[in-house]
């Protein structure tokens, strides 16, 4: 059962132009208060910077951080457009444990039927993960890779207490390598998939609010 729209802001972030440009052309109804798209810039000192700007100040303190945006899948047997919900993020930093992951999951399930998603922890990367690394971060227990998403998580917390998600698309795998995203068929349903997923955000957006004060 549904709750009651939300007032608080949600503060989706992504590093890449084409990610900003497939949150932007999704579906906005359904958003259950302000919804503010940051493009934060690669790599996870922008990730840090620009959402330690975004949630500065009073205004900001009950602003719900989700980070999405594309990623590479650690595991065999994953492929491009596969989803990822992470359970916790990591990174030198530290770890974030996520918020509502089983409300994700259901949600991107009755929202994308048909499509893969796997859950567990996402790794963050000062760099694009390629070939044989894979592997290795595999090891740690992570199911995936990206630049940005633990240092969001990371900035948003320190910021304040409130409810925070990492939803990635697969972009590349390990039997499905990429180098250019937009010129090869992962890279596309990828996108595709990404334009997709809003309804699921905006609904976990109304479901995680914290308690009021």
């Amino acid at each position: 059962m549904r709750t009651q729209p939300a007032a608080d802001p949600l503060l989706i972030a992504c590093a890449l132009g084409i990610e900003h440009l497939a949150l932007r052309a999704g579906d906005h109804r359904g958003a259950g208060g302000p919804v503010t798209f940051l493009r934060t810039g690669m790599g996870p000192r922008a990730a840090e910077r620009s959402v330690a700007r975004a949630l500065a100040g009073p205004a900001a303190a009950r602003t719900a951080v989700l980070a999405t945006g594309f990623c590479a899948g650690l595991a065999p047997g994953m492929h491009p457009g596969d989803l990822v919900v992470a359970e916790e993020t990591r990174d030198p930093g530290g770890t974030v444990t996520c918020v509502g992951t089983e409300l994700l999951v259901k949600e991107l399930a009755r929202t994308l039927p048909g499509r893969t998603v796997h859950t567990g922890p996402l790794t963050g990367s000062d760099h694009v993960v390629r070939g044989p690394e894979r592997s290795g971060l595999r090891a740690t227990g992570a199911i995936a890779a990206d630049m940005e998403s633990a240092a969001t998580l990371l900035s948003a917390v320190r910021t304040g207490t409130r409810p925070v998600a990492a939803v990635r698309v697969v972009v590349d795998a390990p039997e499905h390598e990429l180098v250019r995203i937009g010129t090869v068929r992962g890279g596309i349903s990828a996108f595709r998939v990404l334009r997709s997923v809003l309804p699921t955000f905006f609904e976990w957006h109304r479901n995680v609010l914290l308690p009021r004060r």
